[in-house]
């Protein structure tokens, strides 16, 4: 069984994943494409290095029914609709969307590890000032991954 996993976010490095997958689909023809969007507090990752993982945990638990989490949630879900629409009006079926919480490269390492995915797809960059401070998302997944990576441009 391929299972494709293609990993979006909300910036324009998401948007030509689209097309890319568009024209990829009928050549690979993969049985899943796993949607993942990984939603993560926003300033979390300037505190990835300061705060431990039982501190990040307790806080997500801490905002658990707050309007912040309520507004987090609704915009993963826009997110996420969005491009599964966008997939399907381009003829692409068979896809799974999946939304987590977490640091954006383990979250996606760790699904494709849990779901045995054949390759992932990612955007090329994300935000500008994120990238020049920490290091690109879609090159640590390269770096990391144990299957093919794709980084749509």
């Amino acid at each position: 069984m391929k299972k494709i996993l293609v990993c979006v976010d909300n910036t324009k490095g998401s948007l030509p994943i689209v097309d890319t997958m568009a024209r990829l689909f009928p050549c690979v023809k993969p049985d899943e494409i796993i949607l993942l969007y990984v939603e993560k507090l926003e300033g979390l990752s300037m505190m990835d290095d300061l705060v431990t993982d039982t501190e990040i945990m307790e806080l997500k638990e801490a905002l658990k029914g707050t309007d912040y989490k309520e507004l987090l949630d609704k915009k993963a879900q826009k997110i996420m609709d969005y491009f599964k629409k966008a997939l399907e009006e381009k003829g692409i079926t068979g896809i799974r969307p999946v939304i987590r919480e977490g640091h954006p490269v383990e979250e996606i390492l760790k699904i494709a590890e849990e779901e045995g995915v054949n390759m992932i797809v990612v955007g090329s960059r994300g935000k500008r000032l994120h990238n020049i401070l920490l290091g690109s998302v879609s090159r640590e997944i390269a770096n990391r991954a144990n299957v093919p990576v794709l980084i749509v441009k």
